[in-house]
């Protein structure tokens, strides 16, 4: 009888476990907003701009799919009131991430990766574009905040011709960066010029690397600048600032860090939405920076190749140039089957970073330039799932 009634005891207990686990599980999953409708991945559905007339905003809401730096999503549009087929690019300086971005170098890449999405939207649309940087002169940098707010990244005008094909509009609806890990086969000689060759411009190239040796050297810088700026309290806060830890914050933000950044979807997505909410130190201080050096040095092993794009000077315009080169070169090795994800903390510009950032620089620059962007690139393991993105009338400025 004693036997059987602590079997009793221990069949209640362990009923109750499982109760209390369900119930736990449950209360993650509604904490997380799991029947939330994620209205911030509308524009990544191709029939999110066919509820426009207006062909700027048209364009543009396919410019917001474009890569930016910390998913700031750093754009304003300006409609030109006299000229319906007229529209001007915008810095957004609201937007402006100064401890990690101090000279806003990363900022002005986002507007040239937004333009070119604009640019091969205008070949699918029917309409030729043609793209005049900084129409009305260069920014004041002393007032660099204030001059941003009056002075056009780009005047953009449209011209009704017939329809093109573009292979590469497709690409544009997929995530642009991809942090899980890589498949090990390497790139082939013809993928590599291939990718190399798509850049015109005379002042800039892109130089893909894989041999061991400047796997191994790109890999150490990476995980190098990663330790720096996880010790960086006021980069880390910058980060933490800008995380949205469920899917209420995704909606209400729309911009921003998220799970997803990481790859993680589905279940495994809403339970860590659910405890990170709940117990929001795991995402901040000392775990924090434990996590993304970790990250970090998952993604270089298991990276076959990397890549960069190089300019010779490092002007405004050359900037958002490459910009516009970096979105050209995510969509074409989309095209081969390959994916990227930038390893841009070696490349940033406050002092802490000051030595690694004059060594690279020493390594692959040493006859002078400026390494604009460093990314890893190989065959993805798993597709992951879309950022935030914001409404594109949110973009417009109001008159």
């Amino acid at each position: 009888m004693v036997k059987k009634g602590l079997i009793r005891k221990m069949g209640i207990v362990l009923i109750g476990i499982i109760v209390f686990i369900i119930l736990a599980i449950t209360a993650l999953f509604i904490i997380s907003g799991i029947f939330k409708e994620s209205t911030y991945l509308e524009p990544w559905e191709k029939d999110y701009t066919q509820q426009f007339d207006d062909p700027r905003i048209q364009l543009a809401a396919h410019g917001l799919l474009a890569a930016n730096g910390h998913n700031m999503q750093p754009w304003k549009i300006r409609l030109d009131k006299a000229d319906p087929m007229v529209f001007y690019l915008y810095a957004d300086s609201d937007r402006l991430t100064n401890e990690v971005d101090p000279f806003a170098r990363q900022l002005m890449i986002s507007q040239g990766t937004f333009l070119e999405y604009v640019d091969i939207a205008g070949d699918k649309l029917g309409y030729e574009l043609r793209i005049e940087l900084f129409p009305q002169g260069n920014y004041d940098e002393q007032e660099l905040a204030e001059s941003m707010k009056t002075t056009p990244v780009a005047k953009i005008t449209l011209n009704k011709t017939t329809l093109q094909d573009t292979p590469l509009y497709n690409n544009m609806f997929l995530p642009d960066t991809n942090r899980a890990p890589y498949q090990s086969a390497k790139l082939t000689s013809d993928q590599i010029n291939e990718l190399e060759n798509i850049n015109t411009a005379d002042n800039m190239f892109i130089k893909i690397f894989q041999d061991k040796e400047d796997k191994e050297k790109l890999g150490s810088y990476a995980i190098k600048g990663a330790c720096v700026e996880a010790d960086v309290n006021r980069v880390m806060k910058e980060s933490e600032i800008i995380f949205r830890a469920n899917e209420y914050q995704k909606n209400k933000y729309r911009y921003g860090f998220s799970v997803e950044g990481q790859g993680t979807s589905g279940i495994m997505k809403h339970l860590m939405q659910g405890l990170v909410t709940l117990f929001p130190s795991l995402n901040n201080g000392k775990a924090a920076s434990n996590m993304f050096i970790q990250s970090t040095r998952t993604s270089v092993d298991n990276t076959p190749a990397y890549a960069m794009i190089i300019t010779k000077n490092n002007t405004r315009e050359d900037q958002v140039k490459s910009g516009m080169l970096y979105s050209k070169l995510i969509l074409a090795a989309r095209q081969q089957g390959f994916v990227m994800q930038p390893l841009s903390q070696i490349l940033e510009e406050y002092p802490e970073m000051n030595e690694l950032y004059s060594g690279i620089h020493l390594t692959y620059t040493p006859d002078g330039g400026t390494i604009q962007m460093l990314v890893r690139l190989g065959k993805p393991t798993k597709e992951v799932p879309p950022s935030m993105r914001r409404d594109v009338m949110d973009l417009i400025i109001k008159e």
